[in-house]
């Protein structure tokens, strides 16, 4: 008993250093780019939340699973192959990492009025469509590579990150590309831009919850 809570919060621990480093890489591109514009750029920007994702989950995923992300964790539990007795301890692991990001990054950039927080560029429509199908895209993958909280497979890391640098490649613009509740949840808390996170937070988990059901029927 002892051994499995270690393990427990071993899991948790790497969920929260996972999602802390995702937060303070991706949204801090983004903050960078503010404050020195132009200096990354929004290919630079795409890139670096796809190589992140990549390198937490060959950092991570023996570990935790790498899951990073709320919407990812709900997936798994409705697919059935992750316990549903962790799956708040998990998101609860993952949205303390991100604030601390954002907490960390508001210290560092303190003129960043939205700490690299995600808002629609059109429609609020517009952009719940773009982020459900762009989680839709993401889980698929992530079902198709990962099992539960182990990643399987020596390009897991490679597949996921690519499928989340080319969607933030093309959809940045539009909806800012979150695809993950805590990326867009934690700096619109620590900024106080909560107007529209509602898009950030709903989305991705149809759109992942979505794909694990039609991957059943489809596998």
């Amino acid at each position: 008993m002892i051994q499995t809570e270690s393990n427990s919060m071993k899991q948790y621990l790497a969920e929260f250093i996972g999602t802390f480093t995702l937060v303070f890489c991706g949204t801090g591109a983004v903050i960078v780019n503010e404050v020195i514009p132009g200096s990354v750029t929004h290919v630079g920007i795409a890139m670096t939340f796809g190589l992140v994702v990549m390198a937490m989950i060959y950092a991570l995923g023996e570990k935790s699973g790498a899951h990073l992300n709320p919407a990812v964790s709900i997936a798994f539990t409705v697919y059935g192959n992750f316990p549903v007795s962790k799956t708040a301890p998990y998101i609860i692991a993952q949205l303390a990492g991100g604030i601390a990001a954002s907490s960390v990054l508001k210290t560092l950039f303190p003129l960043s009025v939205l700490l690299g927080a995600t808002i629609p560029s059109g429609s609020n429509l517009q952009s719940f469509i773009m982020e459900s199908i762009l989680s839709f895209f993401l889980m698929l993958v992530i079902i198709s590579v990962a099992k539960g909280s182990k990643e399987q497979g020596l390009f897991a890391g490679i597949a996921i990150g690519s499928v989340v640098l080319l969607e933030a490649m093309f959809a940045g613009p539009v909806s800012g590309a979150s695809m993950n509740p805590v990326r867009s949840l934690a700096p619109a808390i620590v900024s106080g831009q909560l107007k529209q996170v509602w898009i950030y937070v709903t989305a991705p988990v149809l759109g992942t919850v979505l794909a694990v059901l039609v991957y059943k029927l489809i596998k």
